[in-house]
């Protein structure tokens, strides 16, 4: 499918609404009583936030939340324009994920943290936005997923909801409760959850590669496997608020949660050419646990002039523990690889941020902020191969790290004019790294980061529905921790008694990289419509200095006696990324007035095409795009509630084709077409009582992926697997009480 065929198509369908001429002056935007009163009561819709917002972001509030009664955050966010997950992670602008910052009540989540774990009823809106802004770090160069939690409400709140899933193997049940009250000035919150999964892929693999053995000849092999996973875990809100007078709240808010997860595998090996590898029957076992909790005390004050204080401090303790037991077998059902793995990370920070804001004039308000983060991180891993450690010098041995990032940050949001305004924003950011490995020198590292921030708003009416917005931002990636280390992580299949090929390389840190900088520019043409609709046509570009991307070499190791193939990270020089993001969504009455339109009137529809280029300097194309860019993608969906029915249908449609990515010079790698549809069937009892029976997946992903690397002079390894997921049932039933 040709993305330029598309283009055409969604802007014809666009059309009629952007045709709508606005109302005369006797209609509810007109001055008066009445209009003031009606736009108080939309103030807190999504499209209201997104609309007022001086930055550009996607607005995703209780009313979705619930409508959908999704089973994770995952799910909401699948519908969300221009988002894409890929094993739970978020990924925005056909960026990687670490390009995309995600926040928890405005702070950066914690390390293991999954969005498939975090249920909808403990959370208030998610804002998703596509520029960086002052008052939060700027490491976004995608953009921004901010999930607020709910707080502590403001009267009596008792809500229930059950779910049960179905995958593959066995139901699944999930449970999630709100107890909330209000007693004189102080409120409370209690939300718990309670879930499992249970999953599974068949996977299916060919490559050609090389032997482990000295002589290191061709070998073709064709492998047939099956992962399967099982778990459950928790997860506990408890929000305190206390209003101590009418200026002055106190809030105490924590979050912890735990999962403990199960795995098993088994791969089976045929050898199509060459020699046998060690083992050709693997099976897998994997146990472990991981919990995260976090705590923070917020003072908020309001002062006569209009000046507002918000300071927070707060303290965060993440776990990992992980234990894998491999063993293989041989032809002849020998057992020949017998490989324990152990992993156990842990991690403590303490923070304190604030924030004061102060009205200044009668058109500009002035904030200003910090943010200070201390993070102490301990890791140990060990890989025992046959009784013997893989690498003694390092294995089972703490690595410890210590992180300090402190931030200070200016705004002003001016209104300009009244169809004029502007935002204008200066971030100081400094990340201060010490680690100690033992078997490796200490690593000290230092980055400092300025970022200004501009984004200008006008109103081509007093209304205010028809916007235009332009952004002026910089914005930055830091390397990820295990990026800096220079401890190596071996590559299992080619033990350090000898060579590996160039296609599977062990793999070691760089304590020199440095930031990646982004400058990036977005214009967008936005038309909000009066039942809540958005049309939207934007267009970005960024650069990117210093891209980093891993580079394969041989090397003289520490590690063995033989040279070996390494990949590690560096900095490039630069690389180039722009786009075309189109969104559609609203009535079918109100995009196509007139009553010509070709699906009920009262049905809501949405659709996106999102169509991504980009350029990496330093690698040959073609083929050069930045890794895990898809060159377009589009969703399509719809809701209706069936007239004289208390049923509700809804589904969704999300596309990306295939395409290639130049890795290196020698590397190479092509990622098959990904398509997904979901759907859903709600039927509302009551307004407290409601049933919802959704299905994933119902077209039964498929990924393929294949990996290419030309040898100097010699031959073209690859690898190619598929892995096929089934759909995913849940029926759920919500209850307040």
């Amino acid at each position: 499918m040709n993305p330029a065929r598309l283009l055409p198509l969604a802007l014809g369908l666009a059309a009629p609404a952007w045709a709508q001429p606005l109302p005369a002056g006797g209609g509810p935007d007109a001055p008066g009583a009445p209009q003031r009163i009606e736009i108080r009561g939309e103030a807190n819709s999504d499209s209201e936030r997104r609309r007022r917002d001086p930055v550009a972001k996607t607005v995703v509030g209780r009313e979705e939340l619930d409508k959908y009664d999704d089973p994770s955050i995952a799910d909401v966010l699948k519908r969300q324009p221009g988002v894409q997950l890929q094993g739970g992670n978020p990924r925005m602008r056909g960026l990687g994920a670490g390009y995309t910052l995600v926040l928890i009540n405005g702070e950066p989540a914690p390390p293991g943290f999954s969005l498939e774990n975090l249920p909808p009823s403990q959370v208030e809106r998610i804002e998703i936005g596509k520029g960086p802004s002052a008052e939060h770090s700027t490491q976004a160069v995608a953009g921004t997923i901010n999930i607020i939690l709910r707080q502590a409400p403001r009267q009596r709140q008792r809500e229930l909801g059950l779910r049960l899933g179905y995958n593959r193997f066995r139901p699944t049940p999930g449970l999630h409760a709100t107890w909330g009250d209000r007693v004189g000035d102080l409120s409370v919150s209690l939300p718990l959850s309670a879930y499992q999964w249970h999953g599974g892929t068949a996977i299916a693999s060919q490559r050609l590669t090389r032997d482990a053995t000295a002589a290191q000849g061709l070998q073709a092999l064709a492998v047939d496997a099956f992962d399967h996973w099982w778990g459950g875990g928790m997860s506990f809100g408890p929000r305190l608020n206390w209003r101590v007078s009418d200026a002055t709240s106190v809030e105490w808010a924590s979050f912890v949660q735990r999962n403990e997860f199960r795995a098993s595998s088994r791969y089976q090996t045929d050898v199509v050419s060459g020699t046998a590898p060690v083992s050709v029957d693997d099976q897998g076992r994997n146990a472990g646990s991981w919990q995260s909790a976090r705590t923070g005390l917020t003072l908020n004050r309001r002062f006569a002039d209009g000046a507002r204080l918000e300071a927070r401090v707060g303290a965060q303790a993440v776990q990992l523990r992980s234990a894998t037991q491999m063993d293989g077998r041989d032809a002849e059902g020998r057992l020949t690889l017998v490989r324990d793995t152990h992993v156990e990370n842990r991690e403590q920070s303490r923070s304190s941020s604030g924030k004061f804001t102060q009205p200044w004039r009668e058109n500009h308000t002035l904030a200003m902020g910090w943010e200070v983060e201390a993070k102490w991180r301990t890791e140990v891993r060990s890989v025992v191969e046959n009784g013997a450690s893989q690498l003694a010098d390092f294995e089972a041995r703490p690595f410890e790290a210590q992180v300090r990032r402190m931030a200070a940050f200016v705004q002003d949001e001016w209104q300009i004019t009244p169809t004029w305004a502007t935002y204008l924003g200066l971030r100081g950011e400094t990340i201060e790294m010490h680690s100690q490995d033992t078997g490796a020198a200490a690593i000290r590292s230092r980055s400092q980061v300025l970022t200004p921030v501009l984004h200008l708003t006008h109103k081509f009416d007093a209304a205010g529905r028809d916007l235009l917005r332009a952004s002026l931002t910089r914005s930055y990636k830091a390397p990820e921790l295990t990026a800096l280390l220079a401890r190596p992580t071996l590559n299992t299949n080619y033990p350090t008694g000898g060579a590996n090929p160039p296609s599977a390389p062990d793999r070691i840190g760089n304590p020199a990289l440095r930031p990646e900088l982004a400058t990036g520019v977005d214009l967008a043409l936005e038309k909000y419509l009066r039942s809540g609709g958005v049309l939207s046509v934007g267009v970005f570009h960024r650069r990117i200095q210093g891209l980093i991307r891993s580079r394969i070499e041989q090397q003289t190791v520490s590690w063995s006696a033989f040279p070996r193939w390494v990949s590690q990270p560096v900095n490039l020089e630069s690389a180039t990324s722009t786009g075309l993001e189109l969104e559609l969504k609203g009535r079918v009455d109100e995009l196509w007035p007139g009553g010509n339109a070709p699906l009920p009137a009262a049905m809501n529809v949405r659709s996106s095409l999102s169509i991504y280029r980009s350029s990496v300097r330093d690698i040959p194309g073609p083929d050069n795009r930045l890794d895990q860019q898809q060159p377009w993608s589009m969703t399509l969906g719809f809701d209706h509630k069936l007239a004289g029915t208390p049923l509700g249908i809804g589904a969704s449609l999300a596309f990306t084709p295939g395409y290639a990515t130049q890795l290196t010079s020698e590397q190479r790698r092509l990622q098959g077409r990904s398509r997904s549809l979901d759907a859903y069937v709600a039927w509302t009892v009551s307004r407290d009582l409601s049933w919802r029976l959704s299905a994933s997946n119902l077209l039964h992903s498929v990924n393929a992926v294949r990996q290419e690397t030309q040898e100097a002079g010699g031959a073209l390894l690859w690898d190619e697997t598929t892995r096929v997921q089934r759909a995913q049932w849940n029926l759920g039933l919500s209850l307040k009480l």
